[in-house]
């Protein structure tokens, strides 16, 4: 049984070998391959929406004025595979980081320097760089996005059960530390329309909140699945809305890639309030409610869907990076 659960839950995710052997065997190739197919690269843009794509790079590089680099800038020549604990996190979450960088800083002029911001980052940087997330409120436009950390937060899912069919609650399964998710556990943990518990042992505010991990096809036999921000962003959010689930959380205050910034409430997602006070009053009218529901549901599988054309995707990163050295004066 215990096999069993194991190939669910990797059936639905990301493959860790896979995505590091593709990266490993690229990263053995010479950098002046991809430097001198820059331009190619860029005349793609003749295939797509230029209006669409331009939305985009400007969505995640906010930059408008001609500004200095940080100290901690980097030649894109010396930018390599760390050797050892470096950036933020250990040593395999800061390969994550670098191999999803260089797959397209390697495109630019080894002399270029730039400024990365690994990690969980929920400031806003004195001069510009590029990071995974960023606040959604205030002037952000030193924080340049980039589309960091792929393999764990850009996952969606195949969901073969159709809303009705669904058990009528709201799941939570998650690490509880944070000061926000405490409060949810605390006001909803044993509520007649919530399952929630805690996967993380310590640190253990209620040993009742204990339990086991659940598998996303697991997760998926519900109508409601909690997408609570964690460190930065909620990295479950990009699955659920791709499955025939409901997002239920308050509106977002940090994005990646994913442009959290941009959902729309109770459009994309279920909207609760940042006191988590009308979730039982939000559930039962989504119960109740079924073809609003399925609206929404609607509404979040046409916002994924356009993250998966990965030659466009590629082309909006490259994008990204010219205007920031554009911008950083190089």
């Amino acid at each position: 049984m215990n096999i069993l659960r194991y190939l669910s839950h990797r059936r639905q995710k990301n493959s860790n070998f896979l995505y590091y052997l593709e990266n490993c065997l690229s990263y053995a190739m010479p950098d002046f391959l991809f430097r001198r197919r820059l331009a190619a690269e860029l005349l793609k843009l003749a295939d797509y929406d230029k209006d669409y794509i331009a939305g985009r790079v400007n969505y995640y590089n906010k930059l408008d004025a001609i500004s200095g680099l940080a100290e901690n800038a980097v030649r894109v020549g010396d930018f390599r595979l760390p050797r050892k604990k470096a950036y933020s996190g250990e040593k395999l979450a800061a390969h994550v980081y670098f191999f999803d960088a260089y797959e397209h800083t390697r495109f630019f002029p080894a002399d270029n320097r730039i400024a990365l911001l690994f990690g969980d980052i929920t400031h806003i940087p004195a001069y510009p760089s590029i990071v995974k997330s960023r606040p959604v409120e205030g002037d952000n436009k030193n924080s340049v996005v980039l589309k960091l950390e792929k393999l764990r937060h850009f996952m969606f899912v195949k969901d073969g059960k159709q809303f009705r069919d669904k058990k009528n609650l709201l799941l939570g399964r998650c690490a509880v530390y944070q000061p926000w998710r405490v409060k949810f556990w605390e006001m909803y943990f044993g509520h007649p329309l919530c399952d929630l518990g805690q996967v993380n042992k310590i640190p253990a505010f209620n040993k009742d909140w204990i339990v086991p991990h659940m598998t996303i096809d697991e997760h998926l036999e519900y109508k409601f699945i909690l997408a609570l921000e964690g460190n930065d962003v909620a990295s479950n959010l990009k699955w659920i809305m791709s499955s025939n689930s409901l997002a239920v959380m308050p509106k977002p205050t940090y994005e990646t890639w994913f442009m959290e910034g941009t959902l729309i409430p109770d459009y994309h997602y279920v909207e609760i309030k940042k006191d988590y006070s009308d979730l039982p009053e939000k559930l039962e009218y989504y119960i109740k409610n079924t073809e609003e529901a399925l609206n929404i549901i609607d509404n979040a599988h046409r916002y994924v869907a356009q993250f998966k054309d990965e030659q466009r995707e590629k082309l909006i990163s490259l994008l990204v990076l010219k205007k920031y050295f554009e911008y950083v004066e190089q």
